[in-house]
């Protein structure tokens, strides 16, 4: 015997395609509110833990400029103090500087050359003299370039030709000379410890003979 379903079973299945569909759906829309919600969570805690971290990075970096600033202010007190001192030990050796001074005047003056005066601005010397030749201010100026361990950077300032009276004091007895002046740099203590060979840094000033005026 053949059986005919005469209901509507084709509108059920459809119905129950559509509500599986539907539940379906509301499951995927859980599922990705729910996947949504978490990442936002860790995203969130992430960027909480990093801001703490950079406040924590900001307090050491201004611990850090302190301490430079310090560090800083202190070095400025150190330099100043190694001034202080340098400034007492430099004022305590120029009390010698005359004794020196004339020391080596005595030692570095060659035979045929006369000091008339000896005069000191601060570490500048400026002597005037005569000689009995050209030969002889050019002998004192290599002396005082390269021998002394006291002076340094001779400079020839003036020569010229000048006369000298005789022993009958009449000018038909009066001698040739050739009167000079230069300038010459005396050095401190700790320069000459700097420069135990008598050789400064710098290069000598010694001029050769000028010529004599008329």
């Amino acid at each position: 015997m053949i059986r005919i379903n005469l209901l509507p079973h084709r509108e059920e299945k459809r119905k129950l395609r559509k509500n599986a569909f539907y539940a379906l759906l509301g499951l995927g829309l859980a599922a990705g509110v729910t996947i949504v919600a978490m990442v936002s969570g860790y995203n969130a805690r992430e960027l909480s833990i990093q801001e703490k971290r950079q406040e924590v990075l900001k307090g050491a970096i201004v611990e850090l400029d302190k301490k430079i600033a310090e560090i800083s202010t202190l070095r400025q007190e150190i330099d100043a103090l190694k001034a202080r001192q340098q400034a007492v030990e430099d004022l305590q050796a120029d009390r010698n500087q005359p004794v020196y001074l004339l020391d080596e005047l005595v030692r570095q003056t060659p035979a045929g050359v006369f000091l008339k005066s000896v005069k000191q601005e601060g570490l500048k010397v400026t002597l005037t003299g005569a000689a009995q030749s050209q030969e002889r201010v050019s002998e004192l100026l290599r002396n005082l370039s390269g021998n002394s361990p006291w002076l340094e950077r001779p400079d020839l300032v003036e020569v010229k030709a000048g006369s000298m009276a005789g022993p009958t004091g009449k000018a038909a007895s009066a001698r040739r000379i050739v009167e000079f002046q230069l300038s010459v740099m005396i050095k401190r203590p700790r320069e000459k410890d700097e420069n135990p060979d008598g050789k400064p840094g710098a290069k000598p000033g010694a001029k050769g003979p000028a010529a004599v005026k008329s």
